[in-house]
């Protein structure tokens, strides 16, 4: 079934929204607000429909030329087709959206509260890791590429102009070294990781493997030749979501990735998280320092001498080091091995203390008690259940929540506020240009405590 519409807004996910002439919603991928298009109806539920553009028959004024022609093979730019104005303005709708639709606030204050987007200097060429996936074709063939988004199938586009320049080309340069490197044997690779840094001009090629006999050397040496590295690492590891970690081995130069971000020096081993577009990360550090009342200063963070904060979710310490840097007694909480490894480390590289604690947020944080104020950036699932009560009992003054999904961040700034705390401000920064994901710094403030 073909009818024409208008496209009204871009959706929370990759898609556009537009209406049927039933009245219903329908979902159209690469619509563009403002365009007339024709469509073909793929899918109808009871609520809404899914449809693809036949022909757009009167183009948006907010659509441009795709840059990257294989956008649509891997789905890694699937907003490529918008202007940079019109990605930022529909992340700033879909939060404050998330917090009329989920929390429940009225319009009125959901636009108050929610800033202009910050945007990204670079709206190509900004990120600093690729991660590609590794399988078998039928014919035996080695693939190496990008997971189409919600499938197991693997694009394998040539360049990513995404990524750092200076790693775009690795997907065909990689492939090509890794089919050679292999032969006709098969070295369970099924992941492979690109880091790199604009500041330091270090890059690390990670390798996931499954546990086995490996041919270190050979395949060190293959792929040196293909892409300079600071760093060629192997990590071991079964395949699979919930893949547990048994071993990183350093096949050549440092074994780890050297990066630069607000001022301190950060080392972030291959299974680590690090954000991958660094300068708006920066400006993620600067809201929380900022948000709990200090600065980021010509000589680095200043300004929270003396205050007590916990750091939940810390990683590497993006923020704890910062903090710390800036005069707060930090105790950073991280679940996973290798961060606190990393962390430990960066703030022994970087002069500065930090009580770091390996364990949950849910299980450690009610140990902690008279907080001054609490950074917390969890995964996008957003808080465990139980997690933002535990907060209030901790009392902190003030909270900063950074988060990457504002669905999740949605749902609990309600549990936020059912629990004696008040949602202040929401920054989105855009740390994804071309795609439809944000990050949001927020902060709270406990209405039974004074300002800091």
């Amino acid at each position: 079934m073909e009818e024409t519409l208008r496209i009204e807004r871009m959706g929370n996910g990759a898609e556009a929204v537009g209406r049927l002439a039933s009245g219903k919603a329908v979902f159209v991928a690469g619509g563009a607000p403002g365009d007339a298009v024709r469509v073909e109806v793929v899918e109808e539920k009871a609520s809404f429909a899914r449809a693809r553009i036949v022909a757009v028959e009167e183009p948006s004024l907010q659509r441009v030329e795709p840059r990257c022609p294989q956008g649509d093979a891997c789905g890694g730019c699937p907003w490529q087709h918008l202007s940079y104005e019109a990605q930022l303005e529909a992340k700033r709708a879909n939060v404050v959206g998330a917090l009329v639709h989920t929390t429940g606030f009225d319009a009125a204050r959901a636009e108050d509260l929610v800033r202009p987007c910050l945007p990204s200097k670079r709206q190509w060429g900004y990120r600093n890791k690729l991660e590609l996936g590794a399988a078998r074709a039928e014919n035996g063939e080695f693939l190496l590429g990008f997971h189409r988004e919600g499938t197991h199938e693997i694009a394998t586009p040539a360049v990513c102009p995404l990524a750092h320049d200076a790693v775009a080309k690795a997907p065909k340069a990689l492939r090509g070294a890794l089919r050679f490197a292999q032969g006709s044997a098969d070295l369970g690779i099924f992941r492979v990781g690109v880091r790199n840094s604009l500041r330091t001009r270090e890059t690390e090629i990670a390798l996931w493997t499954k546990p086995g006999a490996f041919p270190r050397a050979h395949v060190a040496k293959t792929l040196k030749s293909a892409l300079k590295a600071t760093s060629i690492v192997r990590v071991l590891a079964d395949p699979g979501r919930a893949r547990k970690i048994k071993g990183v081995e350093t096949l050549d130069g440092k074994g780890c990735w050297g990066e630069e971000l607000a001022g301190a020096r950060f080392l972030t081993s291959a299974p680590s998280f690090f954000q991958v577009n660094t300068a708006q990360a920066e400006k993620l550090a600067a809201e929380v320092v900022e948000g709990l009342g200090g600065r980021m200063g010509e000589e680095g963070p200043e300004g929270l001498d003396g205050l007590l904060v916990a750091d939940l979710y810390a990683g590497g310490g993006t923020f704890s080091v910062p903090l710390a840097q800036a005069g707060a007694d930090v105790i950073a909480i991280e679940a996973a091995g290798s961060s606190v490894r990393d962390l430990r480390r960066n703030a022994e590289m970087n002069g500065v203390d930090i009580e770091v604690v390996g364990g949950d947020a849910a299980r450690e944080l009610p140990e902690l008690g008279g907080l001054d104020a609490l950074v917390v950036d969890p995964p996008r699932a957003g808080l465990a259940d139980g997690v933002a009560e535990s907060i209030a009992e901790a009392a902190p003054a003030r909270v900063a929540y950074v988060s990457c999904n504002p669905a999740t961040w949605a749902r609990d700034v309600a549990r936020f506020e059912q629990n004696g705390y008040r949602l202040v401000r929401a920054q989105p920064v855009d740390l994804f240009p071309q795609t439809h994901h944000v990050e949001v710094a927020s902060l709270f403030e406990n209405v039974n405590r004074r300002r800091l």
